[in-house]
């Protein structure tokens, strides 16, 4: 009953019509379709498709009749029916939504589609729109379908050094990252990035995905350094000592700080801060007191973090020079990140801040803090999904935590050195290199 409800659904048939034979199908209106042709170049079904998409893949409608779509194969399913023949479904995505189309196709025909595609596979195809009453929404009955040719994507071609990215997240910091450990290995590596850190919050457990993947890639004669590292929720703990050593863990609010692992020390240190971490001063989130971190920073390269760290926020809430420089003291290097990261502050009212001018103030004060202090200040993405497209993913975790502005995104992906170089642009040619090349390998060549 299922298979006859999906098949009169989508092929406007009744019950008692002929089945189609193996090698053909029938399309809306009962008419028979020719016999399946032997897939050709990047033909894989049917005839050649003349002309681009003429559909957005959100707009589809029965009224439209035949149409052309482009997308990229989400997946991909056959199921052998009585015939001898396969029902097809493909749900093709253009990442902003995904549909369902369908085929009747014979076993040689599924075996050319098995062969030749994939899921991830970009492809066009041409068919009628109909009202799917088994699936309960429209989809399109592929009538042709082309294979198409894989967009070469982002590149990083900058051909005076490579930047390293030294603030990334996995899908490791819950409920935030989205990356697969390996893919950001993998993607600095194709860019020709020397090296990559993983920056989880306050966990490590993407260090062995990133280790494989980073000796696959040696493996195949591609060398790319992982550098192993946290970003950590510290608070200051002078005061909230009692006379017998206990911490008061919970009584101030904590910023975020990074700890890179520079040493096979500083990587058991790691490790011991996040046991700590979780162990001892857990409050909402894994907290560490600036105290327990400096017993144990011997190889570990501390990093000033995003606008959460206390850096930051020590320009954005107006502190006064002696302060800041009473903070900064704290930390190996410091940390400025795209705009577009807290653009987030020009939309609140209780801001201080106001405009895109005032975001690259801050940025330059902290460049001038490292001068004055003779600290590398490093440019980072922050990252959190590696391409621009993927911040619908994180908009839906967000809005599942509540997030009002959720819709809202920060553009927290993996960028190129080119990329990041326009980012910082503000900051003068000369600056801006220093940042984003040169001070990001000297942090990784201490790793």
């Amino acid at each position: 009953k299922k298979e006859l409800k999906e098949r009169a659904s989508f092929m406007g048939a009744a019950k008692t019509e002929e089945e189609p034979k193996k090698g053909e199908w029938k399309g809306g209106g009962g008419k028979r379709r020719e016999k399946e042709l032997p897939a050709e170049g990047n033909r894989i079904m049917g005839r050649d498709i003349h002309g681009e998409a003429n559909v957005d893949l959100r707009m589809i409608e029965p009224s439209m009749g035949t149409v052309i779509a482009e997308g990229s194969i989400f997946k991909m399913e056959f199921r052998l029916i009585k015939s001898g023949n396969y029902l097809m479904t493909l749900l093709l995505t253009d990442n902003t939504t995904t549909i369902c189309t369908k085929a009747f196709v014979s076993e040689a025909k599924h075996d050319e589609i098995t062969s030749m595609l994939k899921a991830g596979d970009p492809i066009k195809i041409r068919g009628e729109v109909q009202y799917d009453t088994f699936e309960n929404m429209n989809t399109i009955m592929i009538k042709d379908l082309e294979k198409r040719e894989k967009a070469s994507g982002r590149q990083d071609t900058w051909p005076d050094g490579k930047r390293v990215e030294l603030h990334a997240h996995t899908k490791m910091s819950s409920m935030d990252g989205l990356n697969e450990p390996a893919d950001i290995v993998n993607q600095a590596a194709a860019w020709g990035q020397p090296a990559v850190a993983i920056t989880d919050h306050g966990v490590v457990q993407s260090f062995p995905d990133a280790a494989k993947a980073a000796k696959k890639l040696k493996d195949k004669g591609k060398e790319i350094k992982v550098i192993y590292g946290i970003e950590g929720y510290v608070f200051d703990d002078e005061g909230l000592v009692d006379a017998e050593g206990n911490i008061d863990y919970k009584a101030r609010p904590t910023n975020h700080i990074i700890l890179l692992a520079a040493t096979q020390e500083g990587l058991k240190n790691i490790y011991k801060l996040v046991s700590y971490s979780h162990l001892n001063y857990f409050y909402k989130r894994p907290r560490l007191p600036k105290s327990v971190i400096q017993a144990h920073r011997e190889g570990i390269i501390i990093g000033s973090a995003c606008e959460a760290g206390e850096v930051y926020q020590a320009f954005y809430k107006q502190k006064t020079h002696e302060e800041i420089l009473k903070i900064a003291e704290f930390y190996d290097y410091l940390e400025i990140q795209p705009l577009g990261n807290n653009k987030f502050m020009l939309a609140s009212e209780k801001e201080p801040i106001n405009s895109y001018e005032e975001l690259e103030d801050i940025n330059r004060r902290i460049c001038e803090l490292g001068e004055e202090f003779g600290k590398l200040v490093v440019a980072t993405c922050d990252v959190h999904f590696l391409d621009p497209e993927d911040e619908i993913y994180r908009r839906i975790i967000m809005a599942g935590k509540g997030f009002k502005d959720a819709d809202d995104q920060a553009p927290l992906y993996f960028r190129t050195t080119e990329e990041m170089l326009e980012e910082f642009e503000f900051l003068g040619s000369d600056k801006a290199k220093e940042v984003v090349i040169t001070n990001t390998n000297k942090i990784a060549e201490r790793c």
